[in-house]
């Protein structure tokens, strides 16, 4: 079995109890080790990470969640971490402490007779968005494209990172507080197969020629599983904070969508 999952968003000062939603992310990995043959986490595990160049102690509390993917990488389980838009600070400290394969860019792979591609989903657009969408929303998107540009600044990445740690942690937990603060108190839910970005893309993709048979987001915190062509399927994974939702491609190379019990 191959599975996929995304934004964990652990860390976050908005969630309660971080420990228990560490111990249930880590009992979800346990479930899926006992069939496993590859784990995609599809970014945005952390709602915020970055490496400083002085060593930084809050990254401790993350020790049993990358003990536990040191030990599916040595039961032979191959773990793919891909950044997402909270934790893409990464500059080898997260694959040293994890054992994982650290994913900057989208990408496809071939598994079980199936093309997947495999992305966080931020930024993701159909080329005519601009003409799709209304004045104010895209306004929205073209803000966050230009804070993108910023986090993706090499100067400012570097200037961050000479920052102490307690100085840049207090800056980068909070900013992110407010964002899940907001995101519960005023949810986004599915725009419709006419408005989701990600859907457009793939869609536009697929008019394009670069045919795949699964398009497999995160990002967005909606689960989705939605036929676009006869051959081809977007899903949308949900989220591993609220509702641990995660798919799964077996040997057959079908893939579906399920929510995590304990």
């Amino acid at each position: 079995m191959i599975y996929f999952l995304s934004d964990a968003h652990l860390g976050s000062l908005a969630i309660e109890k971080g420990w228990a939603h560490q111990k249930k992310l880590i009992d979800m990995l346990e479930e899926m080790s006992k069939d496993a043959a590859s784990i995609y986490m599809l970014g945005d595990m952390f709602d915020f990470w970055m490496e400083y160049f002085i060593h930084d102690k809050k990254k401790h509390q993350y020790a049993p969640f990358f003990k536990e993917l040191r030990k599916l990488s040595k039961q032979g389980i191959h773990v793919h971490i891909f950044t997402g838009n909270h934790d893409l600070w990464t500059f080898g400290g997260m694959a040293q402490l994890s054992n994982a394969e650290i994913h900057y860019e989208p990408c496809t792979i071939l598994r079980y007779g199936k093309a997947i591609y495999l992305a966080h989903g931020d930024g993701l657009l159909p080329s005519n968005w601009e003409s799709l969408y209304p004045k104010d929303v895209k306004k929205k998107i073209k803000r966050f494209m230009r804070l993108k540009d910023i986090f993706r600044s090499p100067f400012l990445q570097f200037c961050f990172r000479c920052l102490p740690p307690s100085w840049g942690n207090k800056f980068g937990y909070e900013w992110a507080k407010r964002s899940r603060l907001k995101e519960i108190a005023k949810p986004c839910p599915y725009k419709g197969e006419d408005k989701e970005e990600l859907v457009l893309f793939a869609k536009e993709q697929e008019k394009q020629h670069n045919h795949r048979d699964y398009y497999i987001f995160g990002h967005r915190h909606i689960e989705l599983d939605l036929q676009i062509s006869k051959d081809s399927r977007v899903v949308i994974l949900g989220d591993c904070f609220k509702e641990f939702t995660y798919a799964k491609l077996d040997h057959k190379g079908n893939l579906t969508l399920h929510n995590y019990e304990q």
